[in-house]
């Protein structure tokens, strides 16, 4: 169905508006999806802050070189074209969809992006969604950071309880008993020599 001068322009605003607040987006040809899938596809990029949004090809080019002064190549959106609008994490959005990808198989592919700036082409933008969200990366960094932290803690717990079965009350006052075993084994493996 043919849309009105005064829903383009709709659309066109509503478009312009989403790719203002944008850290990322994703440019993805469609073929076969059904409304299931798509409602699904829409439910689980909310949950990242990022929107699946179809729209006309003169609308998304409109759209890009009014917002970001970008014209895009007609060999950049082939076919029936959605944009992944990412808002809060720039990856997050393209990784759900990745996600959704290997569900569907072959009824959604990447036909290229804009990210950082850029305009990317289908590899690119395909490798980026395969990289983690910023999310997994900050609990990567955080259980990494954990690591040292409770092994040090795990030290500090031996050490008390060696002082309360040794009866002392200052770790000064242990005794260092394997450094005096081993310094004895070599004063002896000295003397025999």
């Amino acid at each position: 169905m043919a849309l009105t001068k005064a829903q383009k322009v709709e659309v066109l605003n509503n478009l312009k508006e989403l790719l203002k607040n944008a850290k990322s987006v994703g440019f993805t040809t469609n073929s076969g999806l059904t409304v299931e899938e798509i409602t699904n596809l829409r439910k689980n990029l909310r949950e990242v802050d990022a929107t699946f949004t179809l729209a006309k090809k003169t609308l998304i080019k409109l759209a890009f070189k009014d917002v970001y002064d970008i014209d895009l190549n007609d060999s950049l959106l082939p076919g029936q074209i959605a944009l992944v609008i990412s808002n809060d994490d720039a990856v997050a959005g393209l990784g759900k969809v990745n996600a959704f990808r290997k569900e569907v198989k072959d009824k959604i592919e990447w036909a290229g992006g804009y990210f950082e700036g850029e305009v990317k082409n289908a590899e690119e933008i395909a490798q980026i969604a395969a990289m983690p969200s910023r999310e997994t990366l900050l609990g990567r960094l955080v259980g990494s950071m954990q690591s040292p932290l409770s092994s040090l803690a795990r030290f500090f717990d031996a050490a008390a309880k060696e002082l309360e079965e040794k009866g002392k009350s200052k770790v000064g006052e242990l005794e260092g008993e394997k450094k005096e075993e081993a310094s004895e084994e070599k004063t002896e493996e000295k003397a025999e020599a």
